[in-house]
């Protein structure tokens, strides 16, 4: 951990025109260097470093790219070409402690962890000595994006780097977990894992904060590249998910979309095509990133990721996507494109610019919104429910008219849903989670296009376990690794 936290707001401070609202998000215009030790001492400086912490969330290396295609890649939604290695340990079902992918995401997520505890802390401290009701309000708003960002955060890497907390009702969360962070951590200082169970707690608690600092602010930003109260309430569903509390999923779920104003979804080629034109195009979006044609990762893009860099739809997932489905607006062809090496030109991330390199991650958005609903319904029994908010993401397939066209009994429907998971949710990240969740077998490292054959067929996804990046545990700073990890994937 100290190699990861030390000096990481420092960093991100020196470019002082990461600025706050009003201004160019991710300028990249050098001023004013500031010591981190220091720099926290007024709101505008904290406004700086807000935005230097979505910077760290927004890097190719973190929720940019690696962190986001990780739950794509690694799974049964994806196939991979060959023509590059990008990716390709993840994709084989065969990760290295060495890795330098998971270092990365490690390394960023721990960034993003420590800017925001930082940010929190001299916020806490800041608003007993300002009697400006403007500035208490705008620092209330900070904090809360904050807390947000620390949940984001948090939640990433316990499922990147520990054991699901449940797996269709069985629970882990006595398991060890990540390294929680309350305060910032210097270079002297030993530190542990805290267990699933506690670091889901953390994260409950940063969302629940965010919400009571935005009541405090009662404002926020109307630009999505920022955290909102919709976004938050989105970001809880999917945590509430995850632990099974059905209840809590789907109320948060449904408030996140009545924040966020959409009660329906579009259901046209030409209007799905339309949502992924790049930026606040996507209506549907409750927070994404700023990433745009000035501000990108070009070679290391989730869009070049998904066109020259080798990947695209799986057969699988192609085959449970009807040709008329609206979804397949934004899917084609890539240049070099064949029927042996399958070249895809870049999907959501295909913006209307026709470089899917500068296309950005639309991270929390409503169609996940009502699948949760849908899912927690199920879940708890109320079918009825559960096909009325199923339909309103199933029926961007023409063939699905009416909840009658959707199956009536539990399992089949249940069956259903997953599948609608993994056709709307592709290239958001979330097929390897809800694998895990699930205690779903499903076949994984696809070859031989166009004759695919599956490596590993009806393998126990849930049972992977991935290793702590050796880069931390060299550290001696007290971070133990996932004991055993090895024998959790599959031998080639």
């Amino acid at each position: 951990m100290k190699t990861i936290y030390i000096k990481s707001l420092a960093a991100l401070l020196l470019a002082g025109s990461l600025t706050s609202c009003g201004d160019k998000f991710l300028e990249t215009d050098m001023f004013g260097q500031v010591d981190s030790n220091t720099a926290l001492n007024n709101v505008a400086n904290i406004g700086y470093a807000l935005n230097g912490t979505y910077y760290a969330l927004s890097r190719n290396e973190f929720a940019g790219t690696e962190a986001t295609a990780w739950g794509d890649i690694a799974s049964d939604v994806t196939y991979w070409n060959q023509k590059t290695s990008h990716f390709n340990d993840l994709y084989q079902y065969q990760p290295l402690e060495t890795s330098v992918l998971l270092k990365e995401v490690w390394e960023y997520g721990y960034k993003v962890i420590d800017n925001a505890t930082r940010i929190i802390k001299a916020s806490e401290a800041l608003a007993q000595t300002i009697t400006n009701e403007e500035d208490l309000a705008l620092l209330d708003r900070y904090t809360a994006e904050a807390h947000a960002l620390r949940a984001y955060a948090e939640l990433v890497l316990v499922n990147g780097f520990a054991h699901q907390i449940k797996v269709d009702g069985k629970d882990f969360s006595n398991e060890p977990g990540i390294v929680l962070v309350s305060s910032p951590v210097s270079i002297d200082d030993r530190v542990s894992r805290s267990t699933i169970g506690e670091t889901y707690a953390a994260i409950e608690r940063n969302l629940e904060n965010a919400l009571n600092y935005f009541d405090e602010a009662g404002d926020y930003s109307s630009e999505l590249v920022y955290f909102t109260p919709a976004a938050v309430k989105g970001l809880q569903a999917r945590v509430y998910l995850y632990q099974e509390k059905w209840t809590e999923a789907a109320a948060a779920a449904k408030e996140a979309l009545e924040l966020a104003g959409i009660d329906n979804l579009v259901d046209t080629p030409a209007e799905y095509k339309a949502l992924y034109n790049g930026g606040d195009s996507n209506v549907e979006s409750l927070f994404f990133l700023a990433i745009d044609q000035q501000n990108n990762w070009s070679a290391n893009s989730s869009g070049t990721l998904w066109s020259t860099y080798s990947y695209s739809p799986s057969p699988w997932l192609s085959s449970i996507m009807a040709e008329d489905d609206c979804r397949r607006a934004v899917w084609g062809p890539g240049t070099g494109n064949t029927s042996n090496v399958p070249v895809f030109n870049g999907g959501k991330f295909m913006n209307a610019t026709g470089n899917a390199a500068v296309g950005t991650c639309y991270l929390i958005n409503a169609p996940e919104m009502f699948l949760i609903q849908a899912e927690a319904a199920l879940q708890q029994g109320n079918l009825s429910d559960a096909a009325d908010y199923l339909l309103v993401v199933a029926k961007r397939n023409p063939a699905i008219a009416s909840v009658a066209d959707l199956p009536s009994d539990k399992d089949a429907l249940y069956s259903f849903i997953k599948e609608e998971r993994a056709r709307e949710l592709f290239q958001e990240g979330h097929r390897l989670w809800d694998l895990r969740r699930w205690g779903k077998d499903a076949n994984v490292y696809a070859t031989g296009a166009p004759n695919v054959n599956w490596t590993f067929k009806n393998f126990k996804v849930s049972e992977c376990v991935y290793p702590i990046p050796d880069y931390e545990i060299n550290t001696g700073a007290g971070v133990t690794q996932n004991v055993g990890w090895q024998s959790t994937f599959p031998n080639l």
